[in-house]
């Protein structure tokens, strides 16, 4: 028997796929056929396999051949599986992987036959796709959320376990926006019930009202959160019920902050072992990371050149004071080093600082903000608004004493506030943006801003620094929490 739930979300998993699917083989087909005529234009063009049948094709049919094997490659690495659209790098992961690998295929296949395939059609049509692809489920990803904040397109979760630990789980999917999870209830150990509920969650009864409490809330989901009262037995027989009803059973483990490429199921003698990997920060990564920092600052310094002399003149014209402001920050192992702004306030701010902060009271307080600084000029205002201030850390980048992604850069007398926690973000350099740029900005708590540098630490790759570049380019039009 399917409940309510369960129809509704087979249901929008199913149009959500179909989506995806429409706009995976229109980006293909632009992508393919686009590098097709961009290379030989609309007139039909043969190429020669030089094997020993002397046969002759066309590109129209090759073009063809690459659509179908992309599209196959696509579903073949499970890029529409609805447990990693919406959310996390995995989506793009293996979108990445199944397009590299279909070219992989079909360099070795030319190679084999001596198809003599232009190489200007091949590798526009790889790069362009891929690039449209990722703009593609982006921006389906956006259409998602909004949707999911209306509680639109989400599974409808039922906890089930101790209350501490389902407490920890609902804050997490909380906080998390795009989680694509509805919390409707939850279950917890007999006689704790009366407590109330679970991190605004109500409480529907206790475990062995599970399938009653299902029908009730018409959850879709099951998420079991932990509790020494539900033996390995009792597991696998909620598992054969849910099972019965088509009901998805998710296991939440004490694991917080771990991204999904760090993890790895490693079944031994039928036991479910999760393995956690270590994040690696030295060697091939740490090259790969700052061979794209000195790319990637040289062409953005070569490309904003303009804004940056019109940003100096404008700050030049605002008042007395020199045009760049150098700040000592604490850089990677506990370094310092000179990070530059524009000057957007007014001469001699710093000696200002101590009596703001006394003044609203938050001197004993790490992440030293004034709110409505009055040290702020008007230009410097414009200049914050759309983070224009800290286009010059782009030569802090280059000189290798920041990152373009990274853990948000700290004063000294902030770092002396730490706890051992928080000097764990010393372990990499600090970036112009980061995971804290791109999640409220100066609108953070410490100890959300504590979290999500940890969280970016721990789970680094080249995938996350390039999704955090692209979502700080909306962050910056949209700047929410500037200041």
């Amino acid at each position: 028997m399917r409940a309510t739930g369960v129809l509704r979300r087979k249901t929008w998993q199913r149009a959500y796929a179909i989506r995806l699917f429409l706009s995976d083989i229109s980006v293909v087909l632009v992508a393919v056929f686009g590098a097709q005529i961009f290379w030989f234009g609309s007139e039909p063009v043969d190429l020669a396999a030089q094997n020993a049948g002397g046969v002759r094709i066309g590109y129209t049919t090759i073009s063809v051949l690459l659509v179908a094997a992309w599209m196959i490659a696509l579903d073949v690495f499970a890029t529409r599986d609805h447990k990693v659209i919406g959310s996390g790098t995995l989506e793009y992961k293996r979108v990445a992987d199944a397009t590299i690998w279909l070219f992989g295929l079909f360099a070795i296949l030319a190679f084999l036959f001596r198809i003599e395939l232009a190489r200007g059609y091949f590798l526009t049509a790889l790069p362009i796709g891929l690039l449209l692809l990722f703009v593609a489920r982006w921006t389906w990803r956006q259409w998602l959320r909004r949707q999911q904040s209306g509680d639109q397109y989400v599974s409808r979760a039922l906890l089930m376990g101790e209350r501490l630990k389902s407490a920890h789980v609902a804050k997490t999917i909380q906080r998390t926006p795009g989680a694509g999870l509805l919390l409707v209830g939850a279950l917890t150990r007999s006689g704790t019930m009366s407590k109330g509920p679970i991190q605004g969650v109500a409480v529907l009864g206790d475990y062995s009202e599970l399938m009653i409490a299902v029908d009730a809330s018409n959850a879709d989901t099951v998420i079991l959160t932990g509790a020494d009262e539900i033996s390995p037995d009792d597991m696998r027989r909620i598992g054969w019920d849910l099972e019965a009803r088509n009901i998805e059973l998710i296991v939440a483990p004490a694991l917080t902050d771990i991204a999904g490429p760090r993890i790895h199921a490693r079944p031994v003698a039928g036991l479910p072992l999760i393995h956690v990997s270590y994040p690696t920060l030295e060697g091939a990564k740490r090259v790969y990371k700052r061979t794209f920092d000195i790319l990637g600052s040289a062409f953005l310094i070569l490309l904003g050149s303009p804004v940056l002399i019109a940003v100096a003149i404008a700050v030049k014209r605002s008042g007395p004071g020199d045009i760049l402001y150098r700040q000592l920050r604490v850089g990677r192992r506990g370094r310092e080093f000179g990070m530059l702004k524009f000057r957007s306030m007014v001469q001699d701010a710093d000696d200002q600082l101590e009596s703001l902060l006394d003044a609203q009271g938050t001197s004993e307080t790490p992440l030293f903000k004034v709110t409505n600084d009055p040290r702020i000029t008007p230009v410097g205002k414009f200049l914050r608004k759309y983070s224009l201030d800290e286009v010059p850390q782009l030569f802090n980048v280059l000189l290798g004493e920041m990152s373009l992604v990274g853990p948000r850069p700290q004063r000294a007398a902030e770092v002396a506030l730490y706890d051992d926690a928080a000097h764990r973000r010393l372990i990499m350099k600090p970036g112009m943006s980061g995971l804290w740029q791109v999640s409220g900005r100066s609108n953070l708590s410490w100890e959300d801003s504590i979290r999500l540098d940890l969280y970016y630490v721990e789970n680094w790759s080249l995938t996350v620094d390039i999704m955090i570049l692209f979502r700080t380019v909306r962050a910056v039009v949209t700047p929410e929490g500037a200041r």
